[in-house]
């Protein structure tokens, strides 16, 4: 079993491949097949039936494509204020280092039968209504300030930030070699609510149980 994807350079064109194929690989028999199946496009990208590219996948379009797995393994809270949304918001907040490979990625995905949707932020206050946040590393220096305003929701956190599950993050990413791997924080997830699937528990490089956060 796969838990990680190869990195290479390359064009945008390929990222909604990424995520076109996730629903097919996010079966209820065998949901973990995403992770294969990505690995597999990945190999593929580096040949020329893939629209003559000889590229693999960039480390964004890598990163964003778990950005929308993520969202089909974790359970919100049933009395959330997403649930009255018809929209799925896969939310940035601070400089974006996805690029058009987020939308592109996230072009007429649905979870749950709701549309999922790209939002750039600018302060942690604009992320009540977010189900996924990537916190950017331009926020770093402001990380622990973002992290208290940001209590009381249920926004899955995700960085890159070194130590990021350590200092109060839900997920961070990686890279081992040319791989993007992540670790996940699950006190801090199930302090906000969230349930994350254990087949999701099962390929994430480390689940650590942090402190909780105070109050």
């Amino acid at each position: 079993m796969e838990k990680d994807l190869k990195l290479g350079s390359g064009g945008l064109d390929r990222a909604g491949v990424l995520r076109l194929i996730a629903p097919s690989c996010t079966s209820q028999r065998k949901p973990l097949r995403w992770i294969t199946a990505l690995a597999v496009v990945a190999a593929l990208f580096g040949t020329p039936c893939m629209q003559g590219q000889h590229a693999k996948p960039t480390e964004y379009e890598v990163k964003a494509t778990y950005l929308y797995n993520f969202g089909k393994f974790v359970e919100w809270p049933p009395r959330d204020t997403h649930a009255e949304s018809d929209s799925f918001p896969i939310c940035v907040l601070g400089q974006d280092p996805f690029g058009s490979a987020l939308n592109s990625i996230l072009a007429d995905a649905t979870i749950d039968g709701k549309s999922v949707v790209a939002k750039r932020i600018l302060t942690p206050q604009d992320a009540s209504n977010c189900r996924v946040l990537f916190i950017s590393s331009s926020e770093e220096t402001r990380l622990k300030q973002i992290l208290v305003v940001l209590r009381g929701t249920s926004a899955l956190t995700v960085s890159d930030l070194p130590q990021f599950t350590q200092r109060g993050g839900m997920v961070q990413f990686f890279l081992e070699g040319n791989r993007v791997r992540f670790d996940v924080n699950l006190t801090t997830a199930e302090q906000a609510g969230l349930t994350l699937s254990s087949e999701l528990l099962k390929v994430a490089n480390n689940v650590r149980r942090g402190p909780r956060l105070a109050d």
